[in-house]
């Protein structure tokens, strides 16, 4: 089993290595085909490789450590360190986990001080650009066999989220939908209300509500250093259904100011439900304690009656309480949040995460090779909490019907999908200014206040 420590007190861990491994696998394969003698695909092993497949590929890792470390904390990161186990298990090697809520904040600050760990799980291609202009030599460049895997299995459009001037780093991790409400079928069919299919039915629905006596909307934005995150999300989704795909792409690229009129219209959007106090924050506070609930948190009154609709990605399954039943006839599901201009279609927001290395060790390029699998993403696909954008993982490899449901809207050639904004801007933006500044703005700034603020605090180009 991965070893793993967290942000409640655990310092990271330090490690030494006496042994010395060449392992042809993270070489590359020189057969343009991609094809091995057993069928293998090029720089990974097929679905349901068993050890031997493993120890072949990887070699005997025995005695090696391989430091991981990222966003994922508790409860997400029990499936995602239950995905080490066979590597561990087939290669001797012993993945030690760390995941924190500071991580924006604390992994430049590794770098800096010559201590990265091995491997991080980056939450955004923003990040990993600073990372690499920042401290030049730091992110090591993917082996060949990394590279190979993700030509194999994903977009190019996933690729590139990845690469850096022309250079590729880190492979994609996993995705996420964001573009979600989530309710409780049982609350809605006892109150008589439907799921609204467009952002005026759902206005509509959380004003009868509001008639009826209660609190439509739960919200929280509390994430440790990364607080503000989750309301950026739903700016980001309403400048998509409001100016459309094109301008979200302007607004991202600094093609047009932070401030400008499209993009405060948007917020202003925002702010006719999380700064409503009619329609918020059930059995949290008033608007401003948006600002001080854990995002992991936001959404449980839900489970107690005290709210009706909480916007949060796919990943929030996993911050139910246990023995939650997360279907569309289950206590807990979600509906997609609802088109507001239809000429801008029906657009996804989503995200997603990158693994990149601070070390050209062999044991650590032949864990991120395996990382790129379809082997790993199809086993940890078949867990809770993870979408992935492998194209080799068919929809029925998800045991879990939101994770499902996400897939599906990520493969369907209708959808307008869109990365996180956030995510893709200069760090000092993405997430710096846009976090705290939605912060700023549920605790009492104006629009145009954040708006301006923002757009000065861009890095000149």
């Amino acid at each position: 089993m991965a070893t793993s420590t967290t942000r409640r007190g655990i310092s990271a861990v330090t490690f030494a290595l006496g042994l010395s491994l060449v392992l042809a696998a993270c070489g590359g394969d020189d057969d343009d085909s991609g094809d091995g003698g057993d069928g293998d695909t090029a720089g990974g092993i097929g679905a349901g490789a068993e050890c031997e497949d493993l120890s072949a590929e990887y070699g005997d890792l025995s005695g090696t450590e391989i430091t991981m470390y990222s966003t994922i904390i508790a409860p997400e990161d029990e499936p995602l360190e239950a995905s080490f186990d066979k590597f561990e298990e087939c290669t001797g090697a012993t993945i030690v986990y760390e995941g924190s809520d500071e991580f924006e904040a604390q992994l430049p600050v590794r770098v800096e001080g010559g201590t990265p760990p091995d491997m991080a799980i980056l939450p955004q291609p923003g990040l990993l650009r600073t990372l690499v202009e920042d401290y030049p030599d730091a992110v090591v460049p993917a082996p060949e066999a990394v590279e190979a895997n993700v030509d194999e299995f994903f977009s190019p459009d996933w690729k590139a989220y990845g690469e850096v001037d022309g250079t590729f780093y880190a492979a994609p991790f996993g995705a996420n939908v964001k573009s979600f409400v989530w309710y409780s079928p049982p609350a809605f069919e006892e109150a008589g209300y439907e799921v609204p299919e467009t952002w005026d039915e759902m206005i509509a629905l959380s004003d009868q509500i509001v008639e009826d006596g209660g609190k439509p909307w739960c919200a929280g934005v509390g994430s440790g250093e990364a607080t503000g995150w989750p309301a950026t999300d739903w700016v980001e989704d309403v400048v998509l259904r409001t100016a459309g795909a094109d301008v979200y792409d302007q607004w991202v690229a600094h093609e047009i100011p932070f401030n400008d009129p499209q993009i405060i219209e948007a917020i202003d959007t925002v702010g006719e439900i999380l700064k409503n106090d009619d329609y918020v924050n059930g059995g949290l506070g008033d608007v401003a304690s948006i600002a001080t609930t854990r995002f992991e948190d936001a959404g449980l009154p839900i489970t107690l009656g005290q709210c009706y609709m909480h916007r949060q990605a796919s990943f929030y399954a996993a911050n139910w309480p246990e023995g939650t039943e997360v279907a569309e006839d289950g206590d807990i599901f979600a509906f997609y949040l609802p088109p507001i201009d239809p000429a801008q279609g029906s657009p996804v927001l989503g995200g997603g995460e990158f693994v990149a290395a601070f070390s050209d060790r062999p044991e650590v390029q032949a864990f991120q090779a395996y990382m790129a699998t379809a082997d790993w993403h199809n086993e940890r696909a078949s867990g809770p909490n993870f979408v992935s954008a492998n194209r080799e993982v068919p929809l029925d490899a998800y045991d879990s019907p939101i994770n499902r449901l996400s897939a599906e809207l990520l493969q369907d050639e209708d959808t307008v999908f869109r990365f996180d904004a956030s995510d893709l801007m200069p760090g000092a933006v993405g997430t710096g200014s846009f976090w705290t500044g939605m912060v700023d703005w549920l605790t009492g700034s104006s629009t145009q206040e954040v708006a301006d603020a923002i757009e000065n605090s861009w890095p000149a180009q």
